[in-house]
């Protein structure tokens, strides 16, 4: 057995599950990568871990054992929640119904909002009311919350969220009712939103709070499933899951709060590839994650991951602080076809891990991106994972052929076709997020991991106008690697919606240290020393008449530094600031961290040269815009030195990933030993 301490990151993806494992004391970092198993997340984890105990890795020696999930994200996705009944107050059964009354697309009449996660007749109001301010309306009527108890037990729910008008600041009716519906539903999930979503804004409140309630005893099973696996396995460390702001959390809180795992996998990617980006010298950032699903694109600005309160999961909202991560159905297993009108498409739907690509082997009959890609000679035609995973170029050129008579093309024309689709997906969803935002590209990185980023970078960079991209160290394993340099983080907020003076703002420090106090517990409970504790103080304000708030960061000792950096937060955010208007405070929050992450270090180099890394050629179609097919040299990415340099056209292969130099670029290895890739007219 490998001696030594390890923390092992998990992120398990649409086609693969991978494993980044580092040894605490020397920095070594190994990876591995298995097929996903949808039916089952924690199974594929399980043979993750087989492989690392194969490979001589001691289980007894992990210390730390941090995954990223998808589980919650595709049981809403799926509509596989468990049966969930909302108690709220009474008058307020339709606020999930009602929404906001905005249309997902303005003008098409045939997309419709998906229904609400609980059933209007399980939706029951009890008589309760606070006012904002904090007066009893009407009182808690207990009786009623008994008697919606036996109609929910009636109905056999497994999860109850309960959402009451004003709870966000006023808690004391939702708590009692969660005691009264313990004792009579025991064993029934129940969610608060005091507790969940403690924000003003009705109906996302109960969007998040149902939601939460909705995942919660399905989350539970599969990490009760998970733990056992690994405990079977000999691993003693108890899993920490990724939540969506890039932070971990324990398990008993993943199971109280699932919600907050939505963006878990893509999360741990944007902190892990932010990170990377910085140590190479490149603060602002454009995260590019392509899987076998999907690809997620994502904002970094000095060295900092963009973040958003507010996002739609499958068509819900939810609101808890989230990296903001653009997804679109674009990844390898993204299936191509032809439209009624005779126009090809690719993706969003796609193969997945089972059946996979035509060129898998697996059962799958529906040409791929990958497939397109096996076709134009871009991936290793024999075998991908370093020999690992044997694939048929034959049987995904005939799939190709299949689609290339549809349309009335070439099976060439058609594999480049399907590929320049879906780089101009991919270039839309990188515009979406920089230029529509007024970045500009030129000044940013392209930084391309997951198992097809690196394959796509190059062309995408061009599509866009980004000049450099860096592919980082084992890119198809960068969202699990992400794991391993996240902390554990948790946000603390209360509403406190107010105008701003003298007396209010002594009171938002008030609730702001009270809040301190709570989080200082959660740390405590989550096992973090007090050397390794940190808090971050946010207040959430706006202009009076303002729709929506910003964050001013920092430890802010009096009023003038607040109103200053109040200013400054909207010069940044809109361009402008007004001295003489009048400014609302709207939230409290403390982000709680705890320092537990491995630090980021410096591979060893490695020694040789670049002709002891060069493989062979072969023949391979860069695209029409590119001369259509080249001869192009083969590298093995583990033997290309620090400093190396290598020009297109070239394709560089490795465990997890295929990295394509057209003929106008070339790639150097820095010392971190990244590939940056850059233009050679540049």
């Amino acid at each position: 057995m490998a001696q030594g301490r390890y923390r092992i990151g998990v992120d398990v993806g649409g086609t693969f599950t991978d494993l980044s494992l580092v040894n605490e004391l020397t920095g070594e970092l190994r990876h591995f990568k298995t097929p996903s198993t949808p039916h089952d997340p924690s199974e594929a984890i399980g043979n993750g871990l087989i492989q690392v105990i194969s490979a001589g890795f001691d289980p007894a020696a992990i210390v730390h054992f941090g995954h990223g999930t998808t589980v919650a994200t595709n049981m809403i996705i799926e509509r596989k929640g468990t049966p969930t009944g909302l108690i709220t107050t009474k008058g307020f059964r339709d606020v999930l119904e009602i929404a906001r009354q905005q249309r997902p697309h303005l003008y098409d009449y045939s997309i419709h909002r998906p229904a609400p996660l609980v059933e209007r007749w399980l939706r029951l109001e009890i008589p309760e009311r606070f006012t904002a301010d904090g007066e009893e309306l009407v009182a808690l009527d207990e009786a009623a919350v008994r008697a919606a108890a036996g109609q929910l037990r009636s109905a056999g729910v497994t999860a109850v969220a309960i959402c009451f008008v004003h709870a966000y600041r006023f808690d004391a009716h939702e708590k009692r009712a969660a005691e009264i519906l313990r004792e009579e539903l025991p064993g029934v999930a129940i969610s608060l939103s005091s507790d969940v979503q403690p924000e003003f804004r009705e109906f996302e409140r109960f969007s998040t709070t149902v939601m939460n309630a909705y995942l919660t005893p399905r989350m539970a099973g599969y990490l009760e499933r998970l733990m056992h696996r690994s405990r079977g396995l000999g691993v003693r460390a108890v899993p920490h899951t990724v939540h969506s702001n890039g932070g971990l959390m324990s398990m008993e809180s993943a199971k109280a709060y699932p919600v907050r795992t939505c963006l878990s996998g893509p999360a741990a990617g944007v902190v892990g590839a932010a990170q990377v980006a910085a140590a190479a010298g490149f603060s602002n950032a454009i995260t590019f994650d392509v899987g076998g699903t999907s690809t997620d694109v994502s904002l970094v600005l000095n060295g900092r991951g963009a973040y958003t309160p507010l996002r739609e999961v499958a068509g819900y909202p939810v609101r808890c602080p989230m990296v903001d991560v653009h997804v679109i159905g674009a990844g390898g297993g993204s299936i191509a076809w032809v439209d009624d009108a005779g126009a090809l498409k690719a993706g969003p739907h796609s193969a997945g891990a089972d059946p996979g690509p035509v060129g898998y082997m697996r059962g799958g009959n529906e040409p791929t991106i990958t497939d397109a890609n096996l076709h134009m000679g871009r991936l290793n035609p024999v075998a991908l994972l370093n020999g690992a995973m044997p694939v048929n170029r034959v049987a995904a050129s005939g799939a190709v052929a299949k689609i290339a008579t549809r349309i009335g093309a070439g099976p060439d024309e058609a594999a480049d076709g399907i590929i320049r689709i879906a780089v101009a997906n991919m270039a839309r969803a990188i515009r979406s997020i920089s230029i529509e935002r007024g970045c500009d590209v030129k000044a940013f990185a392209l930084v391309a991991f997951g198992g097809a980023g690196p394959l796509h970078a190059a062309f995408v960079a061009d599509e866009v106008g980004i000049p450099t991209v860096l592919v980082p160290e084992a890119p198809g394993t960068m969202c699990a690697r992400g794991v391993l340099l996240s902390d554990v983080s948790r946000s603390f907020v209360k509403s406190h919606v107010t105008l701003f003076c003298d007396a209010t703002w002594r009171e938002v420090l008030d609730q702001a240290q009270r809040m301190v106090i709570e989080a200082e517990q959660w740390l405590v409970s989550e096992g973090v020393p007090e050397d390794l504790r940190e808090y971050v103080r946010v207040i959430e304000a706006r202009y009076l008449g303002q729709n929506f708030e910003v964050r001013v960061e920092g430890d802010l000792p009096d009023k003038d530094s607040f109103v200053q950096a109040f200013y400054r937060v909207n010069d940044e955010v809109y361009g402008y600031h007004v001295e003489d208007r009048q400014i609302e405070i709207v939230n409290a929050r403390i982000e709680a961290i705890g320092k537990i992450a491995a630090p980021l270090r410096r591979p060893p180099a490695t020694t040789g040269t670049v002709d002891e890394a060069f493989i062979g050629t072969r023949s391979v179609h860069m695209g029409e815009e590119n001369g259509s097919w080249a001869e192009a040299r083969i590298y093995d990415r583990e033997r290309l030195p620090v400093g190396a340099t290598i020009a297109g056209p070239a394709v560089v292969e490795e465990l997890t990933a295929t990295t394509v130099l057209p003929a106008s670029w070339t790639a150097a290895v820095d010392p971190w030993r990244n590939l940056i890739l850059t233009r050679k007219e540049a």
